[in-house]
């Protein structure tokens, strides 16, 4: 079995135990929820440790984990039916209508970019406040849609386009959805759209050849590419854009340990958009198609950034993302309990570990999309599935 320090209680304060990852058995339950620290969970009660998740932990060094539970042979919690969700009744839109609303917004939002990155790369001028407008103009769409672009964001990535718009786009959604989360006022909201936009506009000043490159970069290349926040910061401080704005494109690439680029910044000395584009940008990365390798599914990203590797992340806005996306992100393909496939589709604002998931093949009586809430006693993820695996 594996080690493990035994829980104290001190009042109401319980000391979580420690796990050996490798002595976890396969396939065993635990009977509380398992962390990777005091905050962040990996498992729930109802979810095995599958080898491939203890696979997932050991590549990524997690050699430990921590939990006021026990590991045992099977998960004996009754499962019982979750509760149907109620649809909208104040929605007048089908769910698939949602979806394709969302996708015709996503194209908008791109071409926008396309439009943006044109204008930089020709280095014709650019209005701060034109650009600041349109942001102002859509970010009660991206609010009120967000779970449905959440959900068309693997949907809509097309690996032979240029990654960089769809990286702008996608990190642009994920970057207000946080500001969403930690309720900043609008017109930092705007200030961080418009940052958000603009964050990668250094590579638009370096050869086509080194951010597209599939094969490793030389030195010199990669000094090169290393330059690009300081060439963004450039850029937009000759189009006369705000300061907290420029400063995001120059500290995006900053860590919270001093592990960052171009100068090394640590978390005191970081502005607070820099922090959220970090987050943003990083999981769109890790969960995305890049030319050198195939992106991987949001589980696992989520996993990656969670794990925050010598604290390269601030913890307030990790803890947004994981709590606007849930740990088993918006958009990502599952195994249910019950044998079923299917999609996460919104939060548990409650708790992370629980999503609603849309049951594919199923439809409620008034012929909409059948949703689901997980729950510690129902239905509740195996584990993620590939596309290819739902055979959609």
């Amino acid at each position: 079995m594996a080690e493990r320090e035994n829980g104290v209680n001190v009042g109401q304060k319980v000391y979580m135990k420690r796990y050996t990852v490798k002595d976890i058995p396969p396939g065993y339950f635990f009977s509380k929820p398992v962390y990777l620290d005091d905050d962040f969970v990996v498992a729930a009660p109802e979810m095995p440790f599958t080898p491939e998740l203890i696979q997932i932990l050991s590549d990524w060094d997690f050699r430990e984990v921590l939990s006021e539970g026990e590991p045992r042979d099977s998960y004996g919690a009754g499962v019982t039916e979750a509760r149907l969700l109620d649809s909208n009744p104040d929605s007048t839109l089908a769910d698939a209508e949602k979806i394709k609303r969302a996708e015709g917004f996503f194209r908008k939002l791109k071409a926008y970019v396309s439009e943006l990155f044109s204008a930089v790369f020709m280095s014709e001028p650019i209005s701060y406040n034109r650009v600041a407008e349109w942001v102002r103009d859509s970010l009660d769409r991206i609010r009120e849609e967000q779970r449905y672009l959440l959900r068309i964001l693997k949907n809509m990535e097309n690996a032979k386009e240029d990654y960089l718009i769809g990286h702008t786009v996608k990190s642009t959604i994920i970057a207000l959805i946080i500001g969403f989360y930690i309720k900043l006022p609008p017109h930092r909201l705007i200030e961080l759209g418009v940052a958000s936009l603009f964050h990668e506009t250094g590579m638009l000043k370096l050869p086509v050849k080194i951010y597209l490159s599939s094969r490793p970069l030389s030195v010199l290349e990669q000094k090169m590419l290393y330059t690009h926040p300081i060439r963004g910061y450039n850029t937009l401080k000759s189009y006369g854009f705000p300061l907290e704005v420029s400063i995001a494109a120059l500290e995006h690439h900053e860590r919270e340990n001093g592990s960052g680029y171009p100068r090394h910044l640590t978390s005191d000395k970081i502005s607070l958009y820099s922090k959220i584009i970090a987050v943003a940008c990083s999981y769109d990365a890790i969960s995305s198609y890049r030319p050198h390798r195939e992106a991987r599914d949001g589980y696992t990203g989520m996993l990656e950034l969670l794990k925050n590797e010598g604290k390269q992340y601030d913890d307030t806005i990790i803890r947004a993302l994981v709590y606007s996306l849930s740990i088993y992100p918006i958009g990502l393909y599952v195994l249910l309990s019950n044998g079923k496939k299917g999609q996460v589709v919104d939060v548990n604002p409650e708790s992370p570990r629980f999503p609603v998931v849309q049951i594919f093949g199923e439809l409620n009586p008034d012929g909409k999309n059948k949703t689901r809430e997980t729950t510690p006693e129902g239905l509740y993820i195996v584990r993620p599935l590939t596309r290819e695996e739902t055979g959609l």
